[in-house]
C-alpha cells in the first residue's frame, strides 16, 4: 500500500488533500464533518475585518450537460465575528489534532493590522497561516486581496510585515489575475514566505440571464465580476503551477496546488507538475465531503500500480517535460489511425478535419454506412480527429516517421534549412 501521508512545511496530515479557504471551511460544523469524512486538512476561510455578504452570491457555467463546469462566486471573506472563528479553530484542533489546520488571513493594509491578525491566528494553535493575496472581487476595491498580489512590491512588503511576528509556517496564496505569477511568487519568496499556494479564483462573468438581461449572480438587478473556479480553470492552474516549479527562486519552496481539482487524477497531475499537496473547494461544494474517499483510494491505487511509495516519489516528475516551443523535435511525426472495428461511422472526424483542418480523411460512401480512412500523406498529426471521436481508443495517433536526428527549430534556423524541402 502506498503511503499518502503528507508533510508540508512540517505540517503533517494523513493525506495530501486539504479543503481550500472557502465556504466549506467557514465554521466548526463544516470542518468537523470534513475531518470525519477523512480530509487531511483545511485552510480556514479568510479572517479579517468583518464584512457583510450579499444575496445571491454564486453562479455556474453548465457546459454540454455538465453542471458547474465552472463556478463563480462574489462572496467575501468570513462574515462571522473574528472571536467566534478563533474559538472554533481552537475547538477543532482539540478534536482532530492529527489534521492540518491552516488559517487564511487578509488584514487591512498596514503593519499593525497584519501583526495583530497573525498573532491572534497563531495563538489558536493553528499549524500554519495562508496570506490571501488573491480575492478578485469586493476586497480589491478596498486595496486588499488581488490588489496586493498583483503588485510584487506591495506583496513583498506585506510578507515582510508578517514574517516579523509569524512563529508558524507562512503560505502566500497568489492571484492568477496577472500576466505571470512568477514576479509576485519571487517577491514573496524573497521576503521570507515559507511556501506558495495557487491559484486563487479568476475574475469572470459566467453568463447573462436572457430574460432579465442581468449577468449572474443577480443581486437586486445588479452584478459584479466574480471569482471563477472549478474544473474549467484546471489548465490555467497547471500552467501557473509549472512556471513556479521551473523558476530558480520559487521552486525552492513547497507549493500547494489549487484550481479545479475534482478527481484523484487531477491531484496526481498537480503533484507531477510540482505541487507538494493540493487544495479542493468546488468539487466538495457540488458533491459533498465524501468525495475524499474516492480521492484517496484512486491516488493510492495509481501509486501502487506505478510503484510509488510516497507522494514525494513522483512530485515534479513531469516538470522537465514542459519546455520552450523552440526546443521541440520537428523531425518527430505522428499520424492518425482509425480502428474500423470500433468505428461507429458517425463521420465527426471527417467533418471537422474537412471543414477546419487539413482534409486528411477520406470518405467512402456506402450502404448502410460510410467508411472513413486516414490519408497518410496529408495527415499532420494534429490530434483533432482523436479529440472529437466519441469512441474511446477508436482513433489513435501512431508514429509515422521519426528521423534519427533530433532537430529543433533553433537548430533548424541556424543551419538555414529550407522549409519546403524539410
Amino acid at each position: 500500500m502506498a503511503d499518502l501521508r503528507s508533510d508540508f512545511l512540517g505540517i503533517k496530515s494523513p493525506n495530501p488533500f486539504w479543503l481550500a479557504s472557502a465556504p466549506p471551511t467557514d465554521k466548526k460544523i463544516n470542518v468537523l464533518r470534513a475531518f470525519e469524512a477523512g480530509w487531511g486538512g483545511v485552510v480556514w476561510k479568510t479572517l479579517g475585518t468583518q464584512v457583510k455578504n450579499v444575496s445571491s452570491r454564486y453562479s455556474a457555467l453548465t457546459y454540454n450537460g455538465q453542471k458547474a463546469m465552472g463556478f463563480n462566486n462574489i462572496e467575501l471573506i468570513s462574515d462571522r465575528p473574528l472571536d467566534i472563528n478563533l474559538k472554533e479553530i481552537r475547538e477543532v484542533l482539540k478534536e482532530f489534532p492529527d489534521r492540518a489546520m491552516v488559517v487564511s488571513l487578509m488584514a487591512d493594509n498596514n503593519k499593525e493590522s497584519w501583526h495583530e491578525m497573525v498573532k491572534k491566528a497563531q495563538d489558536t494553535g493553528a499549524h500554519g497561516l495562508e496570506l490571501n493575496f488573491g480575492c478578485p472581487h469586493g476586497m480589491v476595491e478596498r486595496g486588499m486581496g488581488a490588489s496586493v498580489g498583483q503588485d510584487p512590491e506591495i506583496a513583498k512588503m506585506v510578507v515582510e510585515w508578517v514574517m516579523e511576528v509569524a512563529q508558524i509556517p507562512v503560505i502566500t496564496k497568489l492571484t492568477p489575475n496577472v500576466h505571470s505569477v512568477v514576479p509576485a511568487g519571487r517577491a514573496v519568496t524573497e521576503a521570507g514566505s515559507n511556501a506558495l499556494s495557487l491559484i486563487n479564483t479568476i475574475q469572470s462573468v459566467t453568463g447573462v440571464d436572457l430574460d432579465t438581461l442581468v449577468p449572474n449572480p443577480n443581486v437586486a438587478g445588479k452584478s459584479v465580476f466574480g471569482g471563477y473556479c472549478g474544473p474549467a480553470v484546471k489548465p490555467i492552474a497547471l500552467k501557473m503551477l509549472t512556471t513556479l516549479a521551473q523558476d530558480e527562486v520559487t521552486r525552492k519552496v513547497p507549493i500547494s496546488g489549487i484550481g479545479g481539482i475534482s478527481t484523484w487524477k487531477d491531484a496526481a497531475e498537480f503533484i507531477l507538475l510540482g505541487a507538494s499537496n493540493v487544495q479542493v473547494c468546488t468539487a466538495a461544494m457540488v458533491q459533498g465531503f465524501r468525495i475524499i474517499t474516492d480521492l484517496c483510494e484512486g491516488l493510492n491505487n495509481w501509486m501502487d500500480e506505478k510503484g510509488y511509495k510516497t507522494i514525494s516519489d513522483f512530485q515534479g516528475l513531469s516538470v522537465p517535460s514542459l519546455t520552450r516551443w523552440e526546443e521541440l523535435d520537428i523531425n518527430y511525426h505522428i499520424i492518425a489511425n482509425i480502428n474500423q472495428d470500433k468505428c461507429i461511422h458517425c463521420g465527426l472526424c471527417y467533418i471537422t478535419c474537412e471543414d477546419t483542418s487539413h482534409q486528411s480523411i477520406d470518405i467512402k460512401k456506402g450502404m448502410p454506412y460510410n467508411t472513413y480512412t486516414i490519408k497518410d500523406e496529408e495527415c499532420v498529426g494534429c490530434n483533432l480527429c482523436k479529440i472529437v471521436c466519441p469512441v474511446q481508443d477508436c482513433i489513435t495517433m501512431e508514429v509515422h516517421r521519426k528521423a534519427p536526428e533530433y532537430l529543433n527549430w533553433t537548430e533548424f534556423q541556424k543551419r538555414g534549412l529550407p522549409l519546403n524541402d524539410h
